[in-house]
């Protein structure tokens, strides 16, 4: 009998001893019928409790729900990774989490999901290297060992973000700059978070950090179509700000600030120039046209989702390059003393 079995499952067999012990006269039937309607219900798409995934032969399951997300919480090998291809003039990559809560419909980095069931969920899930603290003070031990004289340069994060919503609760991207700061590293912090702000009494004890804040748009409407769950605009740029009035650059401190236009969505034009303006704050303006459209390695890692949401915009993206070019001008003309950068140069440190 299928149902006896589902009853003495480990998993269940705790419910089944609840039920037969409220009454022994249960039928057969009544018990079969009681847990498998708790099955079907704990089951059901609304409910996390028994998602799961699998890594190297080993099942996750849910740890709980943050938001819309699922959270699970894994070990990590290593946290520091070689950093190669587009950001390959650091030593390491650092990525406290595996996965991003904000989901934005054109994230490159929703190819590397464990598998293709999670990529189609992107942004409902993340994972929690929940070892990482420690994997990073043996790492970054182990690098001082053999290059005393020589201070390592990590690029946080490539696939994910920092400081995403979850890490409001887990603070295991602060943590993880407790432990850099006492090696110095050349840090570069990449994000769309304000949350960042949080941490400034750190971040203002590094000797050479770069902060880039990403903002793709300067139009509202066109962040929520591509990015709905991100920070607002204002958010992003008063938080910049924020960090550049707060974090000292002096001959102890080389700090710089960054925005990154990357890719460079739509913006209307009538939002255009007040947007470019406001980003006269940092040092340096970051420009990236969209993925798929001149990168094809890249074309893999942009979802359906944000080639749908295009056609919106056909106005922009049928004269794209004519856009972007003319952006970029008009970046040079307004912005004298900002460095305006293209993609893969532009996220160097120096």
């Amino acid at each position: 009998m299928r149902w006896v079995s589902l009853a003495l499952n480990p998993t269940y067999k705790e419910m089944a001893k609840v039920l037969a012990g409220e009454s022994r006269f249960l039928r057969c039937i009544q018990l079969k019928t009681a847990i498998i309607s708790w099955f079907e219900i704990n089951m059901g798409t609304n409910s996390p409790c028994f998602k799961e995934y699998w890594e190297t032969k080993s099942r996750i399951s849910v740890m709980e729900k943050f938001g819309n997300a699922n959270v699970y919480a894994n070990n990590a090998k290593s946290i520091l990774n070689k950093a190669t291809g587009f950001i390959d003039y650091y030593d390491f990559t650092l990525n406290p989490y595996r996965g991003c809560q904000y989901g934005c419909s054109y994230c490159y980095a929703a190819a590397f999901s464990p598998n293709r069931e999670m990529r189609k969920d992107w942004g409902n899930w993340v994972i929690i290297k929940q070892n990482a603290v420690e994997i990073l003070e043996k790492e970054l031990q182990k690098w001082h060992k053999k290059n005393p004289d020589k201070s390592p340069s990590i690029y946080m994060s490539s696939v994910t973000d920092p400081y995403q919503p979850i890490e409001s609760k887990e603070k295991l991207t602060r943590r993880l700059l407790e432990v850099m700061v006492k090696y110095q590293p050349t840090l570069v912090i990449q994000t769309r978070s304000p949350m960042i702000t949080r941490d400034i009494d750190i971040l203002n004890q590094f000797q050479r950090l770069r902060i880039n804040m990403s903002i793709p748009t300067g139009s509202e409407s066109v962040r929520k179509d591509f990015e709905p769950r991100s920070p607002s605009i204002p958010a992003r740029l008063n938080a910049i700000g924020k960090l550049v009035h707060n974090i000292p650059c002096d001959r102890n401190h080389d700090v710089r600030f960054s925005v990154t236009v990357t890719p460079l969505l739509p913006i209307l034009p009538d939002e255009e120039r007040a947007f470019i303006r406001k980003l006269e704050i940092v040092d340096r303006v970051v420009i990236q046209e969209f993925h798929a459209s001149q990168n094809r390695s890249l074309v893999a890692g942009t979802r359906e989702e944000a080639q749908t949401i295009k056609q919106k915009y056909a106005w922009w993206y049928d004269r794209e390059q004519v856009n972007y070019l003319q952006f970029k001008q008009k970046l040079e003309n307004l912005l004298p003393y900002v460095e305006i950068k293209e993609g893969k140069e532009g996220f160097g440190y120096e």
